[in-house]
């Protein structure tokens, strides 16, 4: 009987003690997954795999699971995406031990387009997470798809900033099975990045949140993307293995630089001092992509004052629009004098200076004093 293709690639998935860098092993030396099926076991032992391995494929046992799995899938409304077929991402076809095979759930389309990947810790000062969610929004809202890890923390804070965006995509990166929503209080934004985006993995449904998951995926966060951005990391923190993937893979690395007095920062500012690129907006981000990437982003590059000033603006929120249009860049404003101006209130006028003021273009002064920053 001749079984549906993908059942071969779903069967060396579920072989249990077949990971990724031995299935990409025996792909390369029998160039398919229906030819690893069909050899015998002393060419399979040959391969010097484990020998339980040899002899579950040998046996085709796995392809009987393949099929219990193919009807799950299917149920749950998945994708399976292979090497072969060119909606695989091409970035990650780059890295030494791509998956074979990826579980989508969502829309496949942003796995193609330009990403960006940001990481951090899962306990987070609120200075990470604002951060985290101000970058992942400003970026997204300029065409970069925000890939990270729906993990606690800054990974949700990305997520989240990325659906905020209008029009914002984001890539979620399972280290569990498709099926499987770790941490549960993500359900909700678990459900937010399927529809604006994309869930992904390499695991098999069912798989549960077991720690040495998180580095193996830790790869596929670091090799879809351009760059990868860390926001707040501690000493020994994931956060360091994907920069560590990602200098690897020739990825660009960027750092936001945190309170030295926090553990939390000790990753991004041991990374700065490395030669990672210190982020203080998303203009910091894009200025190191590729010259072509930025083309594409941005067709036009504003080359006069006006039109650098223009690009500003419309980036802004409303209180922002308005509170940029009262500062001037000589005569600086006091913080009473803006709230009285405004009509805003104080707490909202200080929010809203501490968000101009972390994308570079209104500064404070003595006193509580603030001017426009030259563009």
């Amino acid at each position: 009987m001749e079984l549906d293709a993908s059942l071969y690639w779903l069967g060396l998935a579920v072989t249990p003690g077949l990971g990724a860098r031995l299935t990409g092993k025996l792909l390369r030396h029998f160039g398919s997954p229906e030819a690893i099926f069909r050899a015998p076991l002393t060419e399979l032992e040959a391969c010097q795999l484990p020998a339980p391995v040899a002899q579950a494929i040998a046996s085709q046992s796995p392809l009987k699971a393949a099929e219990k799995e193919l009807a799950e899938v299917r149920k749950l409304g998945c994708r399976l995406i292979h090497w072969d077929e060119t909606e695989y991402p091409k970035r990650l076809l780059e890295i030494y031990d791509p998956p074979p095979l990826l579980y989508v759930k969502g829309n496949p389309a942003p796995l193609g387009r330009h990403c960006l990947s940001m990481v951090g810790t899962r306990r987070p000062t609120p200075y990470g997470n604002q951060v985290a969610e101000r970058l992942a929004r400003d970026l997204a809202a300029r065409g970069l798809v925000i890939v990270s890890g729906l993990a606690r923390g800054i990974d949700s804070s990305a997520h989240k900033g990325a659906c905020a965006a209008p029009g914002g995509t984001t890539v979620g990166v399972l280290g569990t099975g498709i099926d499987v929503i770790y941490p549960k209080e993500n359900k909700k934004l678990f459900a937010q990045v399927e529809e604006r985006g994309a869930l992904i993995t390499e695991f098999p449904l069912g798989f549960y949140p077991a720690p040495e998951n998180f580095p193996i995926r830790n790869r596929i966060v670091a090799g879809l993307a351009l760059g990868v951005v860390i926001v707040e990391g501690a000493q020994y923190s994931g956060s360091l293995i994907t920069a560590r993937l990602a200098m690897e893979f020739n990825r660009e690395v960027y750092g936001v630089p945190g309170n030295v007095t926090q553990p939390t920062s000790f990753a991004p500012n041991q990374l700065i001092k490395q030669g990672a690129k210190l982020v203080m907006s998303w203009e910091d981000v894009v200025e190191e992509l590729p010259t072509e990437v930025r083309a594409e982003l941005f067709p036009v590059e504003p080359t006069t004052v006006e039109q650098r000033a223009s690009l500003f603006e419309a980036s802004l929120s409303p209180a922002e629009k308005t509170l940029y249009a009262l500062l001037g860049t000589d005569e600086p404003r006091h913080v009473d004098e803006l709230v009285e101006k405004s009509e805003l209130s104080s707490s909202a006028v200080l929010a809203t200076l501490f968000e101009l003021e972390m994308k570079g273009i209104v500064r404070q002064m003595p006193g509580k004093q603030f001017v426009k920053v030259l563009l």
